[in-house]
């Protein structure tokens, strides 16, 4: 049997640790097949609920990204199923963004059964483009350098 991936994104001596966010839910029935347990593709919106929480902390909010005239669609998305998640399970969905000097999120996931044992983890990249136009950034925008600046110095961590 091969052994999966820890981590999916290379961590690099010298850089910040990654923020991190847990958030929980349950598996209602509108994630389930005919099985009872979590489609296939419901698994990106459980990464989803978790990076949604972990970028409002460090101030990437919808609102910034429109204020900012920025995008950040998603161009690539990973998933490692690991166990089913059954109907009514209470679950537990960590995010954490790696650090990159690069114009992208890089976001690591985790899912969790309510016994700890890993569910499904995956990963899913995020690249800057300019909203009106949808050119790609290849430097990081002035919001992502702010974020930037305050994640060095330590304003982000574990959460």
């Amino acid at each position: 049997m091969t052994r999966r991936k820890k981590t999916y994104f290379p961590r690099v001596a010298g850089d910040p640790s990654p923020v991190e966010i847990t958030v929980e839910s349950r598996v209602r029935f509108s994630d389930t097949d005919a099985m009872a347990i979590v489609w296939h593709g419901r698994y990106p919106r459980f990464f989803e609920m978790a990076a949604e929480a972990l970028a409002g902390h460090i101030g990437l909010t919808y609102k910034a990204y429109y204020e900012n005239n920025l995008r950040a669609p998603i161009v690539q998305m990973h998933v490692d199923y690991h166990r089913p998640l059954p109907l009514e399970a209470k679950i537990r969905i960590k995010a954490a963004l790696i650090w990159s000097k690069a114009a992208r999120l890089n976001t690591e996931y985790t899912i969790y059964q309510e016994n700890g044992i890993i569910a499904a983890t995956g990963y899913t990249v995020q690249m800057f483009t300019d909203a009106a136009s949808g050119e790609p950034y290849i430097l990081p925008p002035p919001l992502l350098e702010t974020i930037l600046g305050k994640w060095q110095s330590g304003g982000f961590g574990k959460l």
